[in-house]
């Protein structure tokens, strides 16, 4: 039986597609384009949450939370500097390797003590790590939404529903309507 989280997890990365493709249709500056908004550009926006998916991956792999946050630091900054494409490319690798990290995993239900320095200790499962990935994603993709309407662009759908349809009924979507 696929774990729920797994599926979260798929969701992420589709979405991220869809916005990867959305943004290689608008003109080339809007990626870098400065802003006065929640980001201050949609490349730092796209940078964030690339830094954290690597974190939290770092910590489902064993690492405390502490030292993943601590080995992210300047990725975001470098995935920051990156052009589109070249960010693309590393969330494409990313996402193989969190996939594999997950297939690969023992139980992702097992309970796990997470010491967040900043808001103290939690008893959880690993695949509450995972839906909390797809959960920070959906987050800032809604920011990168309201930031390309603020730079007169429209966005694209990324809902979890739109995901659900797609997945067995037209696995080729790959680009959906602007909302």
């Amino acid at each position: 039986m696929t774990n729920h989280s797994t599926r979260f997890y798929d969701y992420h990365v589709w979405a991220n597609k869809i916005i990867f493709n959305r943004l290689k249709q608008l003109p080339q500056h809007v990626y870098k384009q400065e802003i006065q908004s929640v980001f201050s550009s949609v490349s730092k926006v796209m940078a964030h949450i690339y830094r954290v998916d690597c974190c939290w991956l770092d910590i489902l792999m064993g690492k405390s939370m502490n030292e993943a946050m601590q080995a992210s630091i300047q990725m975001e900054a470098d995935a920051e500097a990156k052009s589109l494409e070249e960010l693309e490319t590393m969330y494409d690798d990313l996402s193989m390797r969190f996939k594999a990290c997950i297939n690969e995993h023992e139980d992702l239900e097992k309970e796990v003590v997470l010491d967040n320095p900043y808001a103290g200790i939690l008893n959880t499962r690993y695949s509450e790590f995972i839906i909390q990935v797809a959960n920070h994603g959906t987050y800032h993709r809604g920011n990168l939404s309201a930031m390309l309407r603020q730079l007169g662009h429209s966005s694209v759908m990324t809902e979890y529903g739109l995901f659900m349809y797609q997945d067995e009924a037209n696995p080729s979507i790959t680009t959906v309507p602007a909302n």
